[in-house]
């Protein structure tokens, strides 16, 4: 299965955003609750939003170097 391609100004959500990353809903979740991953959840509602600019910015700031 070929990973989506993400997109800085898109909204995803949870499920949406573990598949865009090749990973398990659960792991999302972890990053998450540990403060890798930016999301918001709008007063009064149960879906959690994630940006593109998000998925990207920890994905930049968690880079191996030298790998």
């Amino acid at each position: 299965m070929e990973k989506a391609r993400i997109e800085p100004g898109a909204i995803y959500s949870r499920q949406e955003a573990a598949d865009a990353l090749g990973i398990s809903l659960s792991t999302l979740k972890r990053l998450i609750k540990k403060g890798h991953l930016q999301a918001s959840r709008p007063d009064g509602m149960r879906r959690v939003f994630i940006t593109g600019d998000s998925i990207l910015a920890m994905l930049n700031s968690t880079s191996i170097k030298g790998a």
